[in-house]
C-alpha cells in the first residue's frame, strides 16, 4: 500500500494540536511546520512522534511548500491544527491511496463555530495529493494548490473547530486582515471610496447568513455572519489607510 505523509501548520496550538495529530495516527509520517510557537505546541508534537520544523515565514504557501519538500512518501495529506479526520474519511483515504485511481482529492469539511455549533454549509477542500502531482502552493493567505492530473471527492469529513470564542476571532482578524489588505494593495486595488464599505459588508453578510444558510445555525449563525461583515470591513479599512498613506 502507498504511504502517506501528513503535513500540519501550527502556531501556539497547544489546546488543539493533540486531537489533530491523534486523528492522523493512520498516516506513515506526520510533519509539523511550526511558525514560532511560544506555548507547548512543539513539545506535544514531539511527544506524539511528529517531525517538527520551525520557520518564521508569514506566508501560508511557503509553510505548506516547506512541508511538501520535507515529506518522504508518495501521498501528502494537509490538515490544520483546528481540524480532525473522522473515521469514515480515514477509511476513504486509505482506500483511495490503495486503489490509486486519482491524482488528488477534494475532502468535505464540516465547520463548527463558537463551540459545537455546526455550520450548515459543507465545503470541499483540496487536501490529499499524490506528491508528484502537487507542484506547490501559491498565495500568502488564501493559498491555492497547483495540481496536475485527475481529481476525485471522498466521503467522510474533516471536522473544523474554528472561531472557538469571540476573543480569538477578533485577534485573528486583526492579524489576517493586514496580510489581506497588503495583498490587495500590492495588486493595485481600486481606491476605497465610501460606497465600497456598505457594499462589501452587505455582500459578506448575505453570503454567510443567506447563501451558506447561517440563519439555520440560529444565534451562532447570526454572530458568525456579522463577524464576517466586520472582518471584511477591517480589511478594507486597512486597505484605505494604506492607499491614503501612499498619496502623501
Amino acid at each position: 500500500m502507498s504511504k502517506i505523509s501528513a503535513i500540519v501548520l501550527t502556531k501556539n496550538e497547544e489546546t488543539m494540536i493533540r486531537d489533530c495529530l491523534e486523528s492522523l495516527s493512520f498516516c506513515d509520517e506526520i510533519i509539523v511546520i511550526d511558525n514560532g510557537s511560544t506555548d507547548k505546541t512543539k513539545e506535544i508534537c514531539q511527544e506524539l512522534k511528529a517531525k517538527v520544523y520551525e520557520t518564521k515565514s508569514p506566508s501560508f504557501s511557503e509553510r505548506r511548500n516547506m512541508g511538501l519538500d520535507r515529506s518522504e512518501n508518495e501521498w501528502v495529506l494537509y490538515l490544520d491544527a483546528d481540524e480532525r479526520i473522522n473515521q469514515e474519511l480515514k477509511d476513504e483515504i486509505l482506500k483511495a491511496v490503495d486503489q490509486n485511481l486519482r491524482d488528488f482529492y477534494f475532502l468535505k469539511r464540516k465547520n463548527y463555530y463558537l463551540g459545537k455549533n455546526e455550520w450548515p454549509y459543507i465545503e470541499k477542500m483540496q487536501r490529499l495529493f499524490k506528491k508528484e502531482n502537487l507542484k506547490g502552493w501559491q498565495g500568502d493567505l488564501h493559498e491555492t494548490p497547483i495540481t496536475v492530473g485527475t481529481s476525485g471527492v471522498l466521503n467522510g469529513f474533516i471536522l473544523h473547530f474554528t472561531h472557538r470564542d469571540l476573543e480569538s476571532m477578533v485577534s485573528k482578524t486583526l492579524i489576517w486582515s493586514s496580510t489581506e489588505a497588503v495583498g490587495r494593495f500590492n495588486q493595485n486595488h481600486p481606491p476605497v471610496v465610501w460606497w465600497r464599505f456598505p457594499r462589501v459588508i452587505l455582500t459578506a453578510f448575505i453570503n454567510s447568513y443567506i447563501l451558506q444558510g447561517g440563519f439555520r445555525a440560529k444565534t451562532a449563525g447570526l454572530i458568525e455572519s456579522i463577524y464576517q461583515s466586520f472582518s471584511i470591513f477591517i480589511t478594507y479599512a486597512k486597505l484605505w489607510e494604506l492607499q491614503k498613506k501612499q498619496k502623501k
